[in-house]
């Protein structure tokens, strides 16, 4: 055991620890200086998919929206509660700017990840859609690939849908347990039924299921932290100098000073909002979309709700109030935001964040469990598989929740996250040259006066796509302006 413990630490080592996150800022950096800073050009038409009116009318289509509030319930978790309070805690206040800096990069990754899983997805051909890293390694690459797909799907099985979705249940669990008193085992067998109500619904059920309570669990946190931000508005001014002034060493609230706060702040960040990572773009693929553009800026915008809205809240809720003192120790992680919390509006909120808790917890289930169920379809199609899948996934988030140490055996779940980023990552940067002709495809469009553009699969002949998954190219042929099918 202890061989196998020491495998994975080298795998976290080599990933993680080394060269990672440099990666993920030097290509998120290079994504937005070669798209033409992409994410800033579409920031406000990323607005465009709460109204919803990016459905094509089939009833068993996931809308844009639906797409974009699943990947948000699976980024927003515990890394907006309890990782942005031990960011500040080790980073210091600091650490906030270079989690804001950090997602306005991601969002071009993001975008460009999430356009990719568009474009080569395939169709179920009942209306909904299906794709991802894997069918863009397969598809984007040549199937002499394939086994990196294989590799990819594996990886993100175990780390999603297994390592996390244990944690996600002993997360629930134990809220639940410190905060009202019910053992374990309750809790567990409620959240076991609940997850195999939704995951045996699939993709359609899950969509409906995050549709409603995606916006309920972000505009109830968003508010709690705005009446916080009101209430202290005459000091809010000191916080965001102090976040400035830490983040370039004017001044120094932790040991470690500039370094500590870079360093906290953007790996709080990558692990917060996914960028980059390779799993949110499974989701994205989904939508029923008229561009691959188009779901690129929604699932940019998901970054931005996670990181820029949903972490910001924390930290001035932590920042705000006078528990947090720079450099102490004894308190951090969800305690400091909870602290934090009951400091400025009384202790009824502590029973709120459990709630936020539970419900970030769920999300983040069935969000992982999607994952797992694309990564099986690469690797097999056998329907006994998919209910094997289903059942275990049942399963684990029970042990999960039921037993406080059970997560201890789930060591394996950063680092083969660690492993799928690097596939991702090298698949995309492969890629990256198609992914600017199809955003070239979505700018001629919209200079041609085309407000909303439709992807014309025939205008890229040298490309393996399934061109079934773009009706709209057939119902509205007089939308569609000509594409330079070569060159970016």
């Amino acid at each position: 055991m202890d061989l196998i413990t020491g495998f994975f630490g080298l795998i976290e080592d080599l990933t993680w620890g080394w060269a990672l996150i440099p990666i993920l800022v030097v290509f998120g950096v290079f994504i937005t200086v070669m798209s033409g800073f992409v994410q800033i050009e579409y920031f406000t038409r990323m607005f465009r998919v709460l109204s919803g009116k990016n459905q094509s009318g089939d009833p068993n289509a996931i809308s844009a929206r639906e797409a974009l509030l699943i990947s948000v319930g699976g980024r927003v978790g515990g890394g907006n509660i309890a990782g942005v309070a031990v960011a500040i805690t080790l980073g210091g206040p600091g650490a906030v700017f270079w989690m804001w800096a950090i997602a306005l990069v991601g969002m071009a990754t993001s975008l460009v990840e999430a356009s990719l899983a568009q474009l080569y997805k395939r169709s179920n051909g009942d209306g909904t859609y299906r794709g991802g890293p894997a069918s863009y390694i397969i598809h984007g690459l040549g199937h002499r690939y394939r086994w990196l797909a294989v590799v990819y799907a594996i990886c993100l099985m175990l780390a999603f849908a297994f390592g996390f979705n244990a944690f996600q249940g002993n997360t629930f669990a134990g809220a639940v347990n410190d905060s009202l008193g019910v053992d374990r085992l309750w809790s567990g067998i409620l959240l076991a039924i609940i997850t195999g109500f939704i995951v045996y619904g699939g993709i359609r059920r899950i969509a409906k299921v995050a549709d409603v309570i995606i916006p309920i669990m972000a505009f109830i946190y968003i508010g709690l932290a705005l009446i916080v931000i009101v209430m202290n508005i005459t000091e809010l001014p000191g916080v965001i100098w102090s976040i400035i002034a830490n983040a370039f060493g004017l001044e120094e609230a932790v040991s470690g000073g500039v370094g500590a706060a870079l360093a906290q702040g953007l790996r709080r960040g990558l692990f917060s909002n996914e960028a980059g990572l390779g799993s949110a773009p499974n989701v994205a693929a989904t939508a029923d979309v008229r561009h691959p553009i188009s779901q690129g800026i929604t699932q940019s915008f998901s970054v931005f709700i996670d990181t820029i809205i949903i972490c910001s809240c924390t930290a001035f809720i932590i920042l705000l109030s006078p528990v947090y003192q720079p450099g102490a120790e004894g308190i951090d992680g969800v305690v400091l935001t909870q602290q934090s919390l009951v400091s400025q509006v009384g202790n009824w909120s502590q029973y709120f964040l459990t709630f936020a808790i539970l419900l970030f917890a769920f999300s983040s289930i069935i969000y992982n469990y999607y994952l797992g169920e694309t990564a099986l379809k690469v690797m097999t199609g056998a329907p006994a598989a998919l209910h094997v899948l289903r059942l275990a996934i049942v399963v684990i988030v029970f042990l999960g929740a039921t037993a406080p140490g059970a997560t201890a055996v789930f060591f394996f779940s950063d680092p083969l996250m660690g492993v799928l980023a690097i596939v991702n990552l090298m698949a995309i940067m492969m890629l990256f040259p198609t992914a600017l002709r199809v955003l070239n495809d979505f700018r001629d469009q919209l200079k041609s006066g085309v407000d909303r553009p439709v992807f014309r699969p025939t205008a890229f002949p040298d490309l393996d796509l399934d061109h079934e998954a773009w009706p709209y190219a057939k119902a509205n042929p007089e939308t569609v302006v000509e594409s330079r099918p070569t060159g970016v």
